[in-house]
């Protein structure tokens, strides 16, 4: 095996432990340099040049001060794209895809409006991960997104031209009241839902580097986003129209039930890929007759 690439995955194995040091180390040697693991393997990395040596000592000064990696590499994979982030934005998580593609499933199964297209709603889109997938993959709907952060919304807006995907941006906070002008079929949100309390046994790396107006909510109300979610979809579903969100794994009945109390019909609670409780949905009512 080439003896850079071994001497890498050593320096990162304190922080990171074996596997995941390996794994981190394929991806700088792939993404960053385009080296392939059979190179890696048979020992036939070319050299670098100085600039590339330069470079990778300084990525990995960075994850050695436990900057994820794909802050380093600026860009991470989600719902098989790539997308650029930065430390305004969270890195996409593979649990977030299941509610992409639940989504989509419930916009491709919904009867299409008169006389005008399916119109949703990303609601905190951060990365624009959520918003371009769906657009991606409904190409005739319309596809909003909102968020608190114009830091966010730059690496959005940015990550939508890149990828070709055709989204309106709105600076909004999901706390402000609704819009009862707006009309959507579906609004799909992943919003801030851990307690402070939960840091503590958070891992370093995303505690000390992705922006916690993103990822925290007070103990004292740790589902405020989803009443005021509720808030919106109240006055701007279209009927039978669909609110889809991520959740606090430990908060998945409590937030099946805010629905139920809010007035969504048909609430569903759904649970990842790992078995644990990760998505909320229902359903506005439909008109009488």
């Amino acid at each position: 095996m080439d003896t850079q690439f071994t001497a890498l995955r050593q320096s990162l194995a304190p922080l990171y432990g074996e596997g995941e040091a390996r794994a981190i180390a394929f991806m700088l040697y792939e993404d960053a340099f385009g080296v392939s693991r059979t190179d890696i393997y048979a020992d036939k990395v070319r050299q670098f040049s100085e600039d590339e040596r330069a470079r990778l000592n300084n990525m990995c000064q960075l994850l050695t001060k436990g900057v994820p990696v794909q802050y380093v590499l600026g860009k991470a994979s989600f719902c098989g794209h790539t997308f650029a982030v930065s430390p305004a934005v969270l890195i996409p998580r593979p649990e977030t895809e299941e509610l992409v593609a639940w989504a989509t499933d419930v916009a491709r199964l919904m009867p299409r409006p008169e006389g005008r297209p399916l119109r949703l709603l990303d609601a905190g889109t951060g990365s624009g991960c959520i918003a371009v997938s769906l657009k991606l993959a409904l190409p005739d709907a319309d596809v909003t997104a909102w968020d608190i952060s114009p830091e966010a919304l730059n690496v959005a807006r940015d990550n939508a031209r890149t990828l070709g995907a055709d989204v309106h941006f709105e600076q909004r906070d999901i706390l402000a009241p609704p819009d009862a002008a707006a009309c959507y079929d579906i609004i799909v949100s992943n919003p801030p839902y851990i307690c402070e309390y939960e840091q503590s046994s958070m891992e370093a790396h995303v505690t000390q580097h992705e922006p916690h107006t993103a990822l925290f909510v007070p103990d004292a109300d740790p589902l405020r986003f989803y009443r005021a979610l509720c808030h919106h979809a109240k006055a701007s579903l279209s009927p039978g129209g669909h609110l889809l969100v991520e959740i606090n794994s430990a908060y998945g009945p409590g937030t099946a039930r805010l629905f139920t109390e809010q007035g969504l019909q048909h609430v569903q609670l759904r649970q990842d890929a790992f078995g644990l409780d990760r998505m909320v949905g229902g359903r506005a009512s439909m008109p009488m007759g």
